[in-house]
């Protein structure tokens, strides 16, 4: 388990917005190759997704499923790793959206599930990458939003 907290200095709604965008993804997410919506319409609970990256020089695909939304200030995704490249283990990201003076909250909470034996060995290890990897993400979502 993990967390990250990052200050935006955007609106509430727009950070909401701006995280469930995957349009607009291309403009500032690392690596990424390119986003597949295995659904149509507005983002809701239940919407989902691949999203495929290139990491450590090699193509990786996971498969994301909204778990919960909460206008303007919850989002839950869920990565479910036997549906991807890694082909086991589950993630959990929550995303708590708050207003503190004239900046936006975003506190990212993170959970690895799933692994056994070695892999859980090995995913305690990795949850600090994930956590880098995390806050990157969100640093450049937070410099995408404040242009």
């Amino acid at each position: 388990m993990f967390e990250v907290k990052k200050d935006f200095d955007a609106t509430q709604e727009e950070t909401y917005r701006g995280l469930l965008d995957l349009d607009s993804a291309r403009n500032w997410m690392q690596g990424l190759v390119r986003m597949e919506r295995l659904d149509q319409g507005p983002m809701r609970t239940g919407s989902e997704w691949r999203e495929t990256r290139k990491m450590f020089g090699k193509e990786a695909t996971e498969h994301f499923e909204v778990v919960q939304l909460h206008e303007p200030d919850l989002v839950v995704l869920r990565c479910d790793g036997t549906k991807g490249t890694t082909g086991k283990g589950g993630f959990l990201f929550t995303y708590k959206i708050g207003t503190a003076g004239d900046v936006t909250e975003v506190t990212l909470h993170g959970e690895i599930n799933g692994l056994t034996g070695l892999a859980k060995v090995f995913g305690k290890m990795m949850a600090g990458t994930f956590k880098k990897a995390c806050e990157k993400d969100l640093d450049a979502l937070k410099a995408h939003l404040e242009k």
